[in-house]
């Protein structure tokens, strides 16, 4: 019968030891300078050679050269505690999980004051100390505080916490920690070579990965490989489909699939993985850590030191990784791995672990859906990139962003707004050749991105585009349009190209101008218009100013009369103003508040300007 890999290849020294050099390089100093104490505590997660170094430490304190931190081998004392020996009589190993009452400590404590048999300390190395009991621990205190010249204690646990504080205490505490992965990988390469076993490179980091750190069981999965693996030879599809892991080959066409934005085939590839059998979990996992892989060499590059150790991936998949995270953006990737970690947490204990998977993977689909900021950085991201992409075809084909909402509602106003020249105007014109070319300068004109017609003058000309002008800066301040947004806070005035706002209160208004949200408002208005005004902000309500600026729409009514008599004795050139609905919506609000205080029929002929023309006789 063949012996366990992780049995035949364990540590008989300290040199052999692998990952500990904290722990193990004190307690070769100890031994070499003859300051080992009575009792040591070693904790740690399990399978990172806890027991293992008690058993070498035993050795070298009864071998016959020592103590000393290198035991010779070759004396009775070694070689009963080497690996496929018999065992010492002196050195005893006691399993707290079923020895650990009370009566067990008084049996240890009346055995303890006998001498050695044949050894130098008689060596109680307490495996799962934590399991002890209270009791237990309180039978001992005496024993471990002041134990005979020939007595020593190793407790070995994985929860020191669990320990009585007053044992640890009297303790030398050790703290192993778990392997790295390249040290580990390393380890086990070595071991399959003397093993006689070949192994794909790509096996190895799934090895490493299912031991998550524990020797032991890296040992133990690759003595189960190697167990079941034909003509000595471990693949990476066996390896695969035996642990339990997603195949490399399925993971790349769903990152494929994220990367060209095609629900499809991203649906289809979840469909084929999990009508396999795969588990949900398991896949939501290991993608997680595919996007993980990704973020890594998308920060780091292929120049990142160590970066076998940091990628779970294979050294010879780097390049193929390479080529998929070019196809990503960092906060893409950032949050894609956020998204599927969160719904790794919510998939526990889930009674329908596919619909969450489905759920999961239209999320990553649709960084639209996502209201927080995350979601917005991923959708800037994108459109940079399509701008990147499309840069080397922008002299045949212009590429413009898609406008969202605010910026489009701006340029319909501004289309709305613009004056046209009466027939009169056009005849007085010059006539041109429709063949001849426009001038440089018109043609500079109309390729510009915004223009004004004419340069915005009053409280009017400006009202006509806030709406636009506060969403715009919605969608880069949400901040600052919260201030805009607030009671009192409007147009004051425009005039000479200067914008001067109110913002109810000096407090808000001095706040708004050390958050430099002027010269976001500054840049929102040049956005909208066209033309870039000096911002000016004040404490003070603009409700009022507002009120007062803005006629009356029977003074509205009477200019616009008065206008036309004019045009009818003096030909003048007609220009037509297109209120938009925006636009609109402000007048209403205006007309509303300029009529609070009228009722009835007064309010309704205000509004409606209309005139009452008596009462309608009942039937």
């Amino acid at each position: 019968m063949s012996l366990a890999l992780y049995r035949r290849y364990r540590p008989e020294t300290f040199a052999e030891v692998i990952g500990q050099d904290h722990v193990t390089g004190p307690l070769v100093q100890a031994l070499a300078a003859g300051r080992v104490h009575h009792a040591f505590l070693f904790s740690g997660p399990r399978g990172c050679g806890k027991t293992t170094s008690a058993r070498i430490l035993a050795r070298a304190l009864n071998c016959e050269q020592g103590p000393t931190p290198t035991p010779c081998g070759q004396c009775q004392s070694c070689q009963d505690l080497a690996n496929g020996g018999p065992g010492s009589l002196d050195v005893i190993e006691i399993d707290a999980a079923s020895h650990g009452g009370v009566d067990d400590a008084r049996d240890l404590r009346e055995r303890a004051f006998y001498a050695p048999v044949s050894s130098r300390y008689k060596v109680y190395i307490i495996d799962e100390a934590h399991m002890v009991t209270r009791e237990g621990f309180n039978a001992l205190l005496k024993l471990v505080e002041e134990p005979p010249e020939h007595l020593k204690f190793v407790f070995a646990t994985t929860e020191p916490d669990k320990v009585l504080a007053t044992i640890r205490s009297r303790t030398h505490h050790y703290a192993f920690r778990l392997v790295a992965p390249r040290v580990l990988s390393d380890h086990l390469a070595r071991v399959a070579t003397d093993e006689g076993v070949s192994v794909d490179d790509a096996v190895l980091p799934l090895v490493v990965r299912a031991a998550a750190g524990s020797v032991r069981d890296a040992l133990s999965v690759l003595d189960q490989l190697i167990a079941g693996s034909t003509d000595n030879s471990v693949s990476l599809a066996y390896a695969s489909g035996l642990l339990g892991y997603t195949d490399a080959h399925l993971l790349d066409e769903v990152v494929d699939a994220y990367a060209a934005r095609s629900g499809a085939a991203v649906f289809q590839a979840l469909d084929r993985a999990l009508d396999s059998g795969l588990d949900p979990r398991r896949f939501v996992a290991d993608l997680l850590e595919r996007f993980r892989d990704l973020l890594i060499l998308s920060i780091g590059g292929r120049e990142t030191e160590h970066l076998e150790a940091l990628v779970t991936a294979a050294p010879d998949q780097f390049d193929r990784l390479m080529q998929q995270a070019a196809r990503f953006g960092i906060a893409e990737l950032t949050r894609n791995a956020e998204v599927l970690s969160e719904g790794l947490v919510e998939m526990r204990g889930a009674t329908s672990p596919r619909l969450l998977l489905e759920i999961m993977a239209a999320r990553l689909l649709l960084p639209s859906a996502d209201d927080a900021e995350r979601g917005l950085q991923v959708r800037l991201e994108q459109l940079e990139r399509q701008v990147r992409s499309a840069g080397g075809n922008s002299a045949t084909a212009p590429v413009r962003p898609r406008q969202d909402a605010p910026l489009a509602r701006a340029s319909a106003a501004r289309a709305a707004a613009t004056p046209e020249p009466s027939s009169t105007s056009s005849k007085s014109a010059p006539s041109s050749d429709p063949a001849d070319p426009p001038p440089p300068a018109a043609a500079e004109e109309a390729t510009a991105p915004v223009a004004s017609v004419a340069a915005l003058e009053g409280v009017e000309s400006i009202g006509r585009y806030w709406p636009q002008i506060v969403d715009a800066v919605r969608e880069v301040r949400r901040s600052a349009w919260t201030q805009l947004m607030r009671d009192g806070a409007g147009v004051l005035s425009m005039e000479n190209n200067t914008l001067t706002i109110g913002l109810g209160d000096p407090g808000t208004a001095k706040g708004f101008l050390n958050s430099g949200y002027d010269t976001l408002l500054a840049d929102a208005v040049a956005t909208v218009t066209g033309q870039r005004p000096t911002i000016v902000v004040v404490g003070q309500p603009a409700a009022a100013v507002k009120a007062a600026a803005k006629p009356s729409r029977a003074q509205r009514a009477s200019t616009k009369q008065a206008s036309t008599s004019t045009a009818t004795s003096t030909p003048a050139p007609v220009t037509t103003e297109v209120m938009t609905d925006d636009a609109a919506g402000d007048a209403d609000d205006d007309l509303s508040g300029s009529h609070d205080e009228l009722t009835g029929e007064a309010l309704l002929a205000a509004a409606l300007d209309a005139t009452a023309i008596g009462d309608i006789d009942p039937v």
